[in-house]
């Protein structure tokens, strides 16, 4: 099970380069998955049908009780035949759907079959964890496949709509998961319905949750407004999401878990009220509708409403039904989707008011359009109509309530029977005064599909007595009846079968007088749901706008006050509530009056930082209380702490020098004297408020500090250091998400710097210049090249190719004058030559050029070190780029080119990748980051130890080192080229002075 899951997601990756190469015929190959799960599922219909089931799982999280666990019965194995075997057709139907050079072809395809992988996942999950893990997989596919023409608005739109409203369910239902599974103490969903928690107000609450998220996910009331508009989507999506897949996924949850909870208060009341409601108001307004997509979308709505009420009535009868009806219906709805499709392919439109005689050109087409609408509207001798009957006659034999929803049941069939009569008409009968639609032919690779499915309808019409076994064993997890039903086309004349002859005559009226039909329906119309999502939605944004203008004002003290009164009214509100500091004992003020010397010129430092009027003063007083803090960590007995505040540091006094470069020398605000008497008091009283803080939860510890333990451990390991072995092995899981974040981080700060690339900003594209300076032929390639208007001739708009902010003098510096000799002459920089000799320093260039590579040995050497020294993969990327920094100070973002030639997010790229890489490995020993080790002997170095840990720490030394190199980039060549479009306007207003 768990291999045909993943081949979906493993294929659907390769989805691109199989539609590149093979064009639309790559569906054929896509197809194979979904095929081989309904082949797989197939044989396993005798298990399933004798109440037997097929199980596997995995650990995930143990201790909690959430396992990797899947299982197949007789509603799953059902689900699985229509989630995979009509996803299979559809994928075939792909290929003669599609044009050769379709746009975005490989995307669609691959979104595709990712979302038949994870629909095959959520009927298969036996957890409640791992059934919305995979039930919002399905959100997310589908919001792709629904957005799939993203340079259409109505695309985009109807996209965010469906993710909003079945995003919002699906968080409601993960509360009432966890409520549920806490209650029961399981999360195994087998357990659950064979042995259900005892009925409370905990599991009400979860069970009223659970339904939110089923209902929002199957399009009913009030929730519907979503499935309508996802007609924007292609067809293929429209006919396997919207009439097999994700709208069942709803139902299906309610089927699973009506066993248990059928009898729960709420249970019964919600749905059969909001089914029944749904199935009216869908089919009445499928009455008005042109387009045949939106007639099928609300004719879905409205069988949805029917199945919701067949499945969560909560008896043998009923589930028996809806198990039938869940089948009928993937039948007969998709072959119509896929028929509108082939209409509107050969016709070019969906519009009945402009579609006439399209019968008589397209034979076939009209005859399997036929066969599923006369089975969706439940006449004999289809499977609709056999499904329909089981209906009728279990709502018949039901409580009050559940033949008050029979009475509405009848009245929606009748809608059913005429807005299917309004879409076989539209589609495909002659209409007086309106000239026949030229459509060109159909070939049966394109119909097969659809035909298929509608054969499927007659078959199992006749053979709906081989599915008692299979929806038999489903049914029978409910008590039984006196008089258990059975699965038969013929019942003999009764009541159920007037009912459908009453739903017949009345849909063939409403047919007959459509025309007042819809005159009525149009007037009497309520605004419609999307109308108020949409008015609903533009109010939200107004609202977040509003409130984001009251706090986020720009100002930065405002912002730092406002998130220090927050810490400060709730730390005293616990504080004062508590009172923790009974019993603890006294804080010391130092261990070694050492301590106190260095707490006290940090203080020191921070007191300077009000008295400056340099902003670089500033930094380098703020980096002083960094390097005091780092002083406070050697002097503990924290090396790589200390080691780690120092590399930070030094980091980040080098980036406000980059930022520093473009801002003014000196602190242009004034601070009036009452600002004063706020911030300065606010200031005090945070620090005060975290200082007794620090003391309570210090001083309120109970338990056994767990350094004696990891100390132990470490050892025992072989190894010395404990807080690199904590960061790598222990806490390993904690240390790669950090890094994910960071590199998340990262990437957003940088793009936020690069946003004006995106939006189309003139300067940047006349003032782009390459990532290296030019070549120059002769021999004084190597030589210093004299910048300036004098040396470099005449000039044109724009900078040189090669020149930086570093290479535009004043235009009055004397070039330097050429050597007699031909001798090449050398620079320390590598691309020295891109300086200006009034922004060069000698001693700067020997200085980077003689560190760096002795700087890049020791970040590698800390990589390595850390098993038993202080070290570590973040000193080390940390002090690799301090390396490239010292490169780009002394000679620039050419420089900086230079040296690190590949791109940042290509060492963020693959620090990510080992680190994931290495903690997937230990899979392979049953439990993510299993840390793995190797120890030999080699002649010249000796003996030596070698673990998945320090594989694991060179991961996160490269996403380090990528993160600063991005940052740098970022910064630096950006302040970079503004420099450069300002020298070289000056210049340009020079010259044309000087004429």
């Amino acid at each position: 099970m768990a291999a045909l899951i993943l081949c979906h997601f493993l294929l659907a990756a390769c989805a691109g380069p199989l539609v590149g190469r093979l064009g639309p015929r790559a569906f054929v190959v896509l197809a194979l998955p979904p095929a081989a799960a309904a082949v797989w599922a197939a044989a396993q219909w005798g298990r399933a049908a004798s109440g037997g089931s097929v199980g596997w799982s995995l650990p995930w999280l143990p201790d909690y009780g959430v396992w990797l666990a899947l299982r197949l019965d007789a509603l799953s194995l059902l689900m699985v035949l229509l989630a995979a075997g009509v996803g299979a057709l559809v994928l075939l139907y792909c290929v003669r759907y599609f044009a050769a050079g379709t746009l975005m072809l490989g995307r669609f395809a691959g979104n595709l079959l990712a979302f038949a992988g994870a629909m095959l996942g959520l009927v298969l999950a036996d957890d409640l964890v791992l059934l919305y893990v995979f039930w919002e997989l399905t959100t997310v596919f589908s919001y792709l496949l629904i957005g799939h023409g993203s340079e259409r608005k109505q695309s985009r739109r109807s996209a965010l709509q469906a993710l909003t409203v079945t995003a919002f369910g699906g968080l409601a239902m993960l509360v009432g998961f966890l409520m549920l599974g806490g209650a029961a103490g399981t999360y195994r969903i087998s357990a659950l319905v064979a042995d259900p928690p005892a009925p409370s107000t905990t599991v009400s609450v979860a069970v009223v949750l659970i339904l939110l998220g089923a209902l929002s996910k199957s399009a009913i009331w009030p929730f519907s407004l979503w499935l309508p508009n996802a007609m924007a989507a292609p067809t293929p999506v429209s006919a396997y999401l919207h009439a097999a897949a994700m709208v069942k996924a709803g139902v299906y949850l309610i089927a699973r878990l009506a066993p248990a909870f059928a009898d729960a208060p709420p249970w019964r009341p919600l749905l059969l009220t909001l089914g029944a409601l749904t199935m009216l108001l869908g089919g009445w307004r499928a009455l008005r509708l042109n387009d045949l997509k939106l007639v099928l979308a609300y004719g879905t709505v409205s069988q949805l409403g029917f199945l919701t009420v067949l499945a969560g009535a909560g008896h043998r009868d009923t589930a028996l039904a809806a198990a039938a009806m869940i089948l009928a219906h993937a039948l007969f709805k998709a072959p119509l989707f896929l028929v509108t499709g082939i209409v509107d392919h050969a016709t070019g439109t969906r519009d009945l008011r402009r579609l006439s005689g399209v019968g008589r050109a397209l034979p076939r087409v009209a005859a399997v359009a036929v066969v599923a609408g006369a089975s969706m509207a439940g006449l004999p001798p289809l499977l609709g109509f056999a499904a329909k009957e089981a209906a009728f006659t279990a709502l018949e034999h039901g409580s009050a309530a559940e033949r008050w929803t029979l009475a509405v049941c009848v009245v929606g069939s009748a809608l059913t029977t005429a807005y299917t009569l309004r879409f076989l008409w539209g589609a495909f009968a002659r209409k007086p005064g309106l000239a026949d639609t030229p459509a060109h032919p159909v070939d049966a690779a394109f119909l097969g599909p659809p035909a298929v499915l509608a054969a499927g309808c007659v078959v199992l019409g006749p053979g709906v007595v081989w599915l008692n076994g299979l929806l038999g064993a489903y049914a029978d997890a409910f008590p039984p009846p006196a008089h258990p039903y059975s699965l038969s086309l013929w019942h003999g004349l009764g009541v159920a079968l007037m009912l459908s002859g009453a739903a017949w005559a009345g849909g063939l009226a409403l047919f007959a007088a459509r025309g007042p039909v819809v005159r009525l329906s149009r007037r009497v119309a309520w605004p419609t749901a999307d109308r108020v999502f949409g008015l609903g939605l533009l109010g939200l944004e107004r609202l977040a706008l509003q409130v984001t203008g009251f706090f986020q004002r720009g100002s930065l003290p405002v912002y730092l006050a406002t998130v220090l009164l927050v810490l400060l009214a709730g730390q005293l509100t616990v504080l004062l509530v508590d009172r923790p500091w009974h019993g603890a004992e006294p804080p010391r003020l130092w261990d070694s009056p050492v301590q106190g010397a260095i707490a006290l010129l940090t203080c020191l430092a921070a007191l300077l930082c009000l008295q400056v009027r340099r902003r670089m003063k500033a930094v380098v007083m703020a980096g002083l209380t960094g390097y005091g803090t780092a002083l406070l960590f050697v002097v503990q007995g924290a090396p790589d702490l200390a080691l780690t505040q120092f590399c930070v540091e030094t980091v980040s006094l080098l980036v406000f020098v980059l930022v520093l470069r473009r801002m003014p020398v000196y602190f242009q605000e004034t601070i009036s004297r009452w600002r004063l008497m706020v911030r300065v008091p606010l200031a005090l009283a945070a620090a005060a408020a975290v200082s007794v803080v620090l003391w309570v939860m210090a001083a309120a510890r109970r338990a056994d500090p767990a350094g004696r333990a990891l100390v132990y451990e470490t050892a025992h390991h072989g190894v010395k250091d404990v807080v690199a072995t904590i960061l790598v092995e222990y806490r390993a899981w904690d240390t790669l998400g950090e890094s994910a974040v960071l590199a998340v981080a990262a990437v957003g700060v940088t793009s936020l710097i690069y946003f004006h690339r995106r939006t189309g900003s003139p300067d940047d594209s006349a003032y782009e210049t390459a990532s290296a300076p030019p070549r120059t032929n002769g021999p004084r390639a190597n030589g210093p090249q004299p910048a300036g208007p004098r040396a470099n001739g005449p000039q044109t708009n724009g900078p040189q190719a090669g020149r930086t902010a570093w290479s535009f003098g004043s235009g009055t510096v004397t070039p330097v004058p050429a050597p007699d000799d031909n001798a090449p002459e050398r620079t320390w920089l590598a691309a020295g030559r891109t300086l200006a000799p009034e922004y060069r320093s000698v001693v700067f260039e020997v200085v980077a050029r003689l560190v760096f590579h002795p700087i890049l040995v020791l970040s590698v050497y800390l990589l390595f070190c850390a098993e038993n020294l202080p070290g570590g993969g973040f000193v080390g990327g940390l002090v690799a780029g301090v390396a490239m920094m010292a490169r780009y100070l002394a000679g620039g973002r050419y420089e900086l080119g230079e040296a690190a030639p590949g791109q940042p997010g290509l060492f963020i790229g693959l620090g990510l990748f080992l680190s994931t890489g290495v903690a997937l490995l230990g899979l392979f020993d049953g439990t993510a980051l299993h840390a793995f080790s190797y120890e030999g002997h080699w002649p010249l170095f000796g003996d030596f130890h070698l673990g998945t840990p320090v594989l694991f720490d060179a991961g996160v030394y490269l996403l380090v080192l990528g993160v600063v190199l991005d940052i740098v980039r970022a910064l630096g060549a950006r302040v970079d080229r503004q420099i450069e479009r300002e020298a070289a306007a000056r210049e340009a207003a020079g010259r044309e002075a000087g004429r």
